[in-house]
């Protein structure tokens, strides 16, 4: 009989994987470090909370095994388990740098963002992911999915970001759950109880075929331990995220008005050759296209009147302001866009690919200068798309591209700042904003920030909405308003007394110095994302079991590294 991986637990699956007594977990469960913001909700936190951190060999080879407990809360991500991930993949960026070889590997069990501390968990997604983007500079970054849970929402962008991804053929890979798909868009868009259906669109065998996964092995450890010890040796394959020109053709070439099965679309993705594509930069157009806050926001910071751009959900421009000059970026709605799940404003498979090319561009084109142009993020995106077509495609590699974009860019450099206008939800706020350097928003209570809608969300952690609405008065972690995630700490600056719609120019004025100071803030910083932690707002108590789970780990790591 085969020696089962997946029916392991999470615990399990980090012994299974290391050479014999080399297992050393750090912040295990006799340090209790419980979520905080689990009992005021009546939910019992976990003394790991949902995930194992352990440092040991694979035939002999240093590694980091994360690994996630989808029996606890679904394996969603929240303020301490995201902590233990990000600052441990950073420990191991760290010693990596010094020379000293670690290669990270992470098993995927989750539905994504910890519902009862959404903000903690989209503010961790980003953190994580800018880790794995700093160390494929370094190291292979190895992913694994056995099955259960699989790798949805958040962590399935994260996903994206990894060099090689390993599943099994009882995994499964999207960036939304079929329920939530059923939720917001109705059961003809996808039916959640067609398990047929789920799984010849996001199981890891049609992944496989169309590039979303790299490998699809038995369920068996001594398998997955070859797999895993053949990549760490191989020459790394070029990130996913940078194939912009192949998907950029894909999706201007794909007829829709075409039924696409899970054979048609893996026939037509193998046949496909890609084109070299322009990048899309905004100019005037003849009338106002949007009423959208991104948009209107866009034209007053660039100066240019009724922007519109061969892909018209992508407005990008190079603005020079005070000497310098600027990018501009924003995703606003097109009613007329061949997707119909993003016609609102959406981040979906063009907007992820078209902002990545946009983001890219700049980097190439400041290469070899001293001073790298800032990229200014105007945010206002209701969510990602919610449909059939975008997780057949991958949509969760669209969004993962934009992210790493961002975070590229900013590791390299160029100053990123999020401006947030409108609302900033879920997938769409991790591709586009989260990976800022500095964040700031419009005081007004018309904003909402948030990993779901309230209707999906009240679904998913079977409450109410008057139930989930009573809930977030008192645990800012799931806050809808921007006042309260202010509390967490991740923003720069929330700027009181400006009018969302109609901005007086006083008000324009405001915000572009705002930016200015902002920009100026980054000089001279890492170029990461370190700030958040550092404002008076996560010193106060926004961030404190972030910074308890850091400097506990790194007491730790610096006991326990000398093992390897």
């Amino acid at each position: 009989m085969l020696n089962s991986f997946v029916e392991l637990n999470g615990r399990e699956w980090a012994k299974a994987l290391l050479d014999k007594g080399t297992f050393r977990e750090l912040l295990g469960p006799l340090d209790r470090l419980e979520s905080p913001h689990l009992e005021p909700q009546g939910i019992v936190p976990q003394s790991d909370d949902g995930i194992i951190v352990a440092i040991g060999q694979i035939n002999t080879k240093n590694v980091l095994i994360i690994s996630m407990e989808g029996a606890f809360q679904g394996g969603g991500i929240g303020e301490v388990s995201g902590a233990k991930i990000s600052a441990s993949l950073e420990l191991v960026l760290e010693e990596n740098k010094q020379g000293k070889t670690i290669y990270p590997i992470m098993i995927f069990d989750t539905g994504g963002v910890r519902l009862q501390e959404a903000n903690y968990g989209l503010l961790s997604i980003s953190e994580i992911g800018n880790q794995i983007v700093a160390l494929r500079n370094y190291v292979p970054v190895v992913g694994i999915i056995p099955g259960r849970v699989g790798a949805f929402g958040g962590m399935s962008i994260t996903a994206g970001l990894f060099t090689t991804l390993i599943a099994t053929n009882k995994a499964r890979l999207g960036l939304n759950g079929p329920e939530v798909i059923e939720q917001e868009a109705g059961v003809m868009e996808f039916d959640s109880s067609d398990q047929t259906l789920i799984w010849n669109t996001i199981g890891s065998n049609q992944r496989l075929k169309t590039g979303l996964v790299d490998a699809v092995v038995e369920d068996d450890t001594e398998v997955i331990i070859h797999t895993i010890d053949s990549v760490l040796t191989a020459k790394a394959n070029p990130a996913k995220t940078e194939q912009i020109d192949f998907y950029q053709t894909l999706l201007n070439d794909i007829d829709l008005s075409l039924e696409w099965t899970p054979e048609k679309y893996t026939a037509y993705y193998k046949q496909l050759q890609p084109v070299q594509q322009a990048v899309p930069m905004a100019g005037e157009g003849h009338s106002v296209s949007s009423n959208s806050r991104g948009y209107k926001w866009f034209s007053y910071l660039t100066g240019i009147v009724h922007p519109t751009s061969s892909v018209p959900s992508v407005l990008a421009a190079d603005i020079e302001k005070n000497g310098q000059l600027c990018r501009y970026i924003s995703i606003v709605p097109d009613p007329n866009n061949k997707f119909p799940r993003v016609r609102n404003g959406e981040v979906g498979l063009l907007e992820g690919w078209t902002v990545a090319q946009v983001v890219r561009d700049a980097i190439q084109q400041d290469e070899n200068k001293e001073i790298k142009r800032p990229i200014i993020a105007i945010i206002d995106v209701p969510s990602q798309a919610y449909g059939y077509k975008e997780e057949l495609i991958g949509i969760n590699l669209a969004l993962a591209a934009s992210a790493d974009a961002y975070a590229t860019a900013r590791q390299k450099g160029h100053p990123v700042i999020g401006l947030i206008v409108g609302n900033a939800i879920s997938g769409g706020f991790l591709a586009h904003g989260l990976q800022s350097n500095r964040l700031i928003a419009l005081d007004d209570e018309k904003i909402t920030i948030q990993a779901m809608s309230k209707a999906s969300a009240a679904r998913i952690t079977k409450r109410t909405i008057a139930e989930l609405e009573e809930a977030t008065k008192k645990v800012p972690a799931m806050a809808y308003d921007v006042r309260g995630y202010s509390t967490l700490g991740a923003l720069y600056k929330l700027v009181s007394n400006i009018n969302p719609d109609q901005p007086t120019e006083q008000d324009i004025e405001e915000i572009e110095q705002t930016l200015v100071e902002a920009i100026n803030s980054t000089k001279g910083t890492v170029t990461d994302l370190s700030f958040r932690l550092t404002t008076k707002e996560a010193l106060a108590g926004g961030r404190a079991a972030t910074i308890k789970v850091r400097e506990l780990l790194k007491e730790q790591w610096k006991f326990d590294h000398m093992i390897l």
